[in-house]
């Protein structure tokens, strides 16, 4: 479904700005010029399904449900609340994720390591203990495993619901094999190539998942205090409950999340489609982000 025309290509690209402002940051620009435009070879070719995925707006949806599918780890979650800033900076950390996303997926070959090896210094500074005594580190590979499923599993998921162009199954497959190639450079061992490997690696996880105290607060400030103002509000509600739609009902349930049902199911998927339709087409507009 696209946009019609008649909001005027100036309250297009006002949207565009804004929303790529948000995601990208100050540097947002000199960023996307540097990531598309510097010659040289890329970890992806243009006909690969990560560039279709990580290119379209589906990934608002997704990246906010792979918030709350990932805060499901109790080590991964204590790493977030004690290090990662989210509350005092969460657009800042948006914008880091957002940057780190399109420099594997489109930038040269050695602008994509260089920004591996930054993640990975970061990582290997990450350690502490729960609440509960138990000690973690960020760049553990069985914690750097479940963020890293948990988050193609979400990306795949909204895609596929919501994307302009939804994969096929062996598109779908594919995908999941590009992402393995970020994740092993990230210090994943053996990430899984294919949705069956996928679907078994969260399953093998799912003993260790439960909703923490530290958790619980995430879903709360994510979903119902979200640092925007009050004219935005409407538009990411709509986008919250859409990410809560896309979890495993396994894990809105454990963390005390209740999708629509029924005809109330039915509406929140289309206010879904309807905000990704007019990200998608505010977006490509001149000074939005560009849908590659």
């Amino acid at each position: 479904m696209d946009m019609p025309a008649s909001g005027g290509p100036h309250l297009r690209e006002r949207l565009g700005s804004a929303l790529f402002s948000r995601v990208a940051g100050p540097s947002g620009p000199a960023n996307r010029a540097r990531i598309h435009d510097t010659p040289g070879p890329r970890w992806f070719g243009p006909e690969r399904p990560i560039r279709r995925v990580h290119g379209d707006a589906s990934m608002f949806i997704g990246g906010l449900s792979a918030l709350l599918l990932q805060s499901l780890h109790p080590l991964a979650m204590a790493a977030v609340a004690a290090h990662s800033g989210f509350r005092g900076d969460p657009w800042g950390r948006l914008q880091r994720t957002s940057t780190f996303l399109a420099v594997t997926t489109y930038g040269t070959a050695r602008d994509a390591q260089e920004a591996v090896e930054r993640v990975r210094a970061v990582h290997e500074r990450i350690r502490g203990t729960t609440a509960a005594g138990a000690s973690y580190r960020a760049a553990d590979p069985h914690l750097l495993g479940w963020v890293h499923a948990a988050e193609v599993d979400s990306f795949l998921r909204a895609h596929q619901r919501f994307g302009a162009r939804p994969l096929d199954a062996a598109g779908c497959d594919a995908y999941v094999a590009d992402t393995a190639r970020v994740a092993q450079a990230l210090g994943v061992v053996d990430p899984p190539r294919d949705r069956a490997a996928l679907a078994a690696l969260l399953a093998a996880y799912r003993p260790e998942l439960r909703a923490t105290p530290e958790a619980l607060d995430a879903a709360r400030f994510i979903l119902r205090h979200p640092p925007l103002p009050w004219p935005v509000r409407v538009p990411y509600a709509l986008l919250a409950a859409n990410a809560v739609a896309l979890l495993p009902p396994w894990a809105a349930a454990l963390l005390g999340l209740r999708a629509a049902t029924g005809r109330g199911q039915g509406c929140v998927r289309l206010s879904g489609q309807a905000l990704t339709s007019t990200i998608r087409w505010a977006m490509a507009a001149p000074s939005g982000a560009p849908q590659r």
